[in-house]
């Protein structure tokens, strides 16, 4: 359960020996490993055949009820079945243990949690695994490990205190025979959830196929970002540098590593990126490609668009599989188009505010020096270089204008390149 040990503990055990191979096997990997795998610095296999006639877990997300928890906990009892309920802290137990004997006194349960002394916790897990006892009353301890065919029903208490992963954790204790298991993620009566939280139990409700921890996951590195893959950080946030760059920097750092270590690699080409401030939204809205695959897919494949007729021919494609394009789209693709242009022509960084667009260039150089002093001078007093920066004057008042006057800059930059 490698999502249970700490970077820290990790590296110790591989210090115990430099040369040990090492195999970490997880139901949903943390951000940082799948990050790890998804990069190339580790290898990934996925298991995703589930045993034979193994039915995948129904989930509901709902404010506690007693009366709806009741009739879960008697169902799965009427059918000879034992349930779960999971709470997140020890001091949450007395609040559930009355409201299992007032609500639902049909059946008898067991406590159970880490505090408890060794040999009374064996005790009462056996009681329960032998069928003495309807119902486990328990903390976390029950995440991993614990096989009982007959419990198919769980409920969480305060499902957003909990990760994603323990979610998914918790959830693969029932459903371990052919009989339908359910699982109950609740939260307290109109309480407003943090965005990450809904956001985990929004997944979780959504997600109940077998085999699918990867993609929780992936939908988890989305959400919590990958982390520090060379500190200790399990999760946070690579955005700081912007993904396409930091994905960019970690196969640089790999192909120089392999080419040290004496395997065969592609050398290092010479990689910039143009810094654009436009202050516009672009992006690939969750309303719009609602699957996180999917998005990922589309923002690799939009970053290697090279021509005016690949940008349109990407639209067209667009909008026959998920219907009009949204403003934050159409926004993403004249960005991407501006960047393009910006990577033709040198600009090593382009501004556009309400009164002009801003260039500089790259090693404060262009190709064709002639042509940009005959372009700066068509413009009659509009266009001037300052700071070795050129300048363009234009009134360009709304988000709107300024992509619509960038991309007109710099089409007109390339064209000096003709």
């Amino acid at each position: 359960e490698e999502q249970n040990f700490g970077v820290v503990q990790k590296e110790q055990l591989k210090r115990l020996r430099a040369t040990a191979h090492v195999l970490a096997l997880s139901a949903t990997p943390i951000p940082r490993t799948l990050q790890m795998a998804l990069t190339g610095v580790r290898e990934l296999s996925l298991i995703s055949t589930p045993p034979a006639d193994r039915l995948s877990v129904r989930t509901y997300v709902l404010e506690f009820d007693p009366m709806t928890i009741r009739e879960a906990i008697l169902l799965e009892h009427y059918r000879k079945g034992q349930a779960y309920v999971v709470v997140p802290r020890i001091a949450d137990l007395p609040e559930l243990e009355a409201f299992l004997r007032d609500f639902v006194p049909e059946v008898s349960f067991v406590t159970a949690h880490g505090k408890l002394p060794a040999v009374e916790l064996e005790d009462r897990m056996g009681q329960f695994y032998d069928g003495k006892h309807s119902v486990l009353l328990s903390t976390t301890i029950i995440a991993s490990g614990l096989d009982i065919p007959l419990a198919n029903t769980i409920i969480v208490h305060q499902a957003n205190r909990f990760g994603l992963a323990q979610l998914y954790q918790l959830r693969g204790r029932v459903g371990r025979s052919s009989i339908r298991a359910f699982a109950y993620l609740t939260h307290k009566p109109r309480e407003k959830l943090a965005d990450r939280a809904g956001r985990r139990l929004e997944l979780l409700g959504t997600i109940d196929s077998l085999g699918a921890g990867f993609s929780l996951a992936a939908h988890d590195l989305d959400i919590r970002g990958s982390g520090n893959l060379l500190g200790s950080e399990q999760s946070g946030q690579f955005r700081e540098v912007g993904y396409e760059l930091y994905q960019k920097m970690l196969e640089d750092a790999l192909t120089v590593e392999q080419e040290d270590s004496g395997s065969e690699g592609r050398a290092v080409e010479e990689h910039w990126s143009p810094e654009l401030k436009l202050g516009v939204t672009a992006r690939i809205p969750e309303h719009y490609v609602r699957d996180l695959g999917v998005r990922i897919g589309l923002y690799r494949r939009m970053s290697k668009l090279a021509s005016r007729t690949e940008f349109e021919g990407f639209s067209v494609e667009l909008i026959d599989r998920f219907g009009k394009l949204p403003a934050e789209v159409e926004t993403l693709m004249k960005v991407l188009e501006i960047k393009r242009c910006c990577q033709l022509a040198r600009i090593a960084k382009l501004e556009a505010g309400p009164r002009g667009v801003t260039m500089t260039f790259l090693d404060n150089t262009f190709e064709h020096p002639d042509r940009l002093v005959a372009f700066i001078e068509s413009r009659k007093g509009a266009a001037v270089v300052r700071n070795q920066k050129l300048v363009i004057r234009r009134k360009l008042n709304s988000a709107e204008a300024r992509v619509r006057g960038a991309l007109q800059v710099v089409h007109s930059i390339v064209r000096l390149l003709d």
